[in-house]
């Protein structure tokens, strides 16, 4: 993804656009296909998650796919309740790159 947001985003709103790594069987399956997934704000754009994770951890993105995973109905105490939305997007990387989320971000 070359299309650069319009403006320039600050760290705090990359911070809030990146909120965690998705870490699971299935996306540990992924990065042998140079893709990893993270949960993100449900406003973030692609070229806004693209843009924060290129500067987060120093990488170059080459596409983002993402998708909204909707609340499930859940009983609290008795009461039923919903759970929040979450937006999750796998993003792709280019050849040769890689993230690991073992070590700390900047």
């Amino acid at each position: 993804m070359t299309v650069a947001p319009k403006k320039p985003l600050s760290k705090e709103r990359m911070y809030n656009i990146i909120r965690a790594p998705l870490i699971t069987e299935k996306m540990t399956a992924l990065t042998e296909l140079n893709q990893v997934g993270f949960k993100v704000a449900i406003d973030a754009t692609k070229p806004e998650i693209a843009a924060a994770v290129e500067a987060l951890f120093s990488v170059k993105v080459t596409s983002v796919n993402t998708l909204i995973q909707k609340g499930k109905t859940k009983r609290f105490k008795g009461r039923p309740g919903v759970r929040s939305d979450v937006k999750k997007a796998i993003v792709t990387l280019a050849p040769g790159q890689s993230i690991d989320f073992t070590t700390s971000l900047a």
